[in-house]
């Protein structure tokens, strides 16, 4: 089978399910790594993008209680915390002095927040620098949302549009196969219902980002079918920017007797998702979960973004990620020529970004197989 799948690979047609599947159980990973290798190429030639961002995780306070998650705190914890609209203005600020085009919020669900709480941060950033790119909630926050005003997650998604959110995030997508995701975050919005709300995101032109949390307890036939769920959305929206393979990172949670993925794992589930996803242009080595090492490595594996700068990160340093809080532009460019890549600053909707110190301005869009 693996002629026939390579054979389809270097016309460029798509693998299906089974062959993904024998691909992700019965395949070397340098194999995959050199046919992920030839879809990357294809699509980005020698580039390797990255965005100058930093990340605001506005509340830790949660209603839910997933297993899998260090980040989460109940209330009255000493570890519990909440921003205020002049903290929030702070982080702004910090942004706009690094030269950030981007700021990244998610948090906890609070249930002691209404909806008006989480629309009123993306007025406070918006109307703090109104050019800063907003990229904001995820679906199963959308979902909450919608679950505390009685009002549908199309119109939850109009009312932050129209304050000034520009794309969503891919998390909460953790692992839609039913089997999986009831066991680690049962009281979640489900996988048919993460993937609606990226479609209506999408048909009111929102562009967002996916992810796949990977190295827990799922098996590789439930990665195959989340990637094939995620793809056939793609063929109906061309709403997804990039995918985002998530390590799971066990300390300090609930399943933190499993083994933390190994290299290999990442490496493989990265190639993989090329494989699979031949309709996304984008496939990031998420370098906070990752490890610079792993990351730089991924580059040659069917990874052609490496995220950014990612100030401020907790979600994953409080699950044990040994990784920086951030990382300076000169850092990730080390990285990437190091890799043997070309280094690119884009910004969240993927233009090139000409910047002149902490000043940039946005540039002509990257186009995808024209390199």
């Amino acid at each position: 089978m693996l002629k026939t799948i390579t054979a389809k690979i270097e016309a460029g047609e798509r693998v299906t399910y089974d062959e993904g599947l024998f691909l992700a159980e019965q395949t070397d990973v340098l194999t995959l790594g050199r046919l992920a290798n030839i879809v990357r190429e294809r699509k980005n030639g020698n580039f390797a993008y990255y965005n100058t961002n930093i990340h605001l995780n506005p509340t830790n306070v949660c209603v839910y209680r997933c297993v899998f998650c260090a980040f989460r705190s109940d209330l009255k914890t000493p570890k519990a915390y909440t921003f205020t609209d002049d903290q929030i203005r702070e982080r702004v600020a910090e942004a706009r002095a690094n030269g950030a085009t981007e700021i990244h919020v998610v948090g906890g669900l609070h249930h002691q927040k209404d909806f008006d709480w989480y629309l009123n941060i993306v007025r406070v950033i918006h109307e703090a620098w109104p050019q800063i790119h907003i990229k904001a909630w995820t679906a199963v926050e959308i979902n909450w949302f919608s679950f505390l005003t009685k009002q549908p997650t199309r119109w939850i998604l109009e009312q932050l549009k129209a304050a000034g959110l520009g794309s969503m995030p891919g998390g909460g997508a953790e692992i839609f196969h039913a089997n999986v995701r009831d066991k680690i975050c049962e009281h979640k919005a489900d996988g048919g219902e993460w993937l609606k709300i990226h479609r209506e995101a999408h048909e009111l032109g929102l562009r967002s980002n996916a992810t796949m949390l990977y190295g827990h307890i799922e098996e590789p036939r439930h990665r195959v079918d989340h990637l094939c769920r995620l793809r056939e959305l793609q063929d109906q929206t061309r709403g997804f920017q990039t995918f985002i393979p998530l390590a799971f990172h066990p300390e300090n949670t609930g399943l933190d007797h499993i083994r933390k993925p190994s290299g290999q794992t990442d490496l493989a589930v990265m190639a993989l998702s090329r494989i699979m996803l031949d309709n996304f242009d984008h496939i990031k080595a998420y370098w906070i979960m990752l490890g610079e090492k792993i990351a730089q490595v991924a580059l040659s594996f069917g990874a052609d973004d490496l995220d950014g700068t990612v100030v401020h990160e907790l979600i994953y340093h409080d699950a044990g990620a040994k990784t920086p809080e951030g990382m300076t532009v000169d850092q990730i460019h080390r990285l990437i020529l190091e890799a043997g890549r070309v280094p690119v600053e884009r910004d969240t909707l993927y233009h090139r970004v000409h910047r002149d110190g902490r000043e940039w301005s946005v540039g002509e869009p990257i186009l995808v197989g024209k390199c």
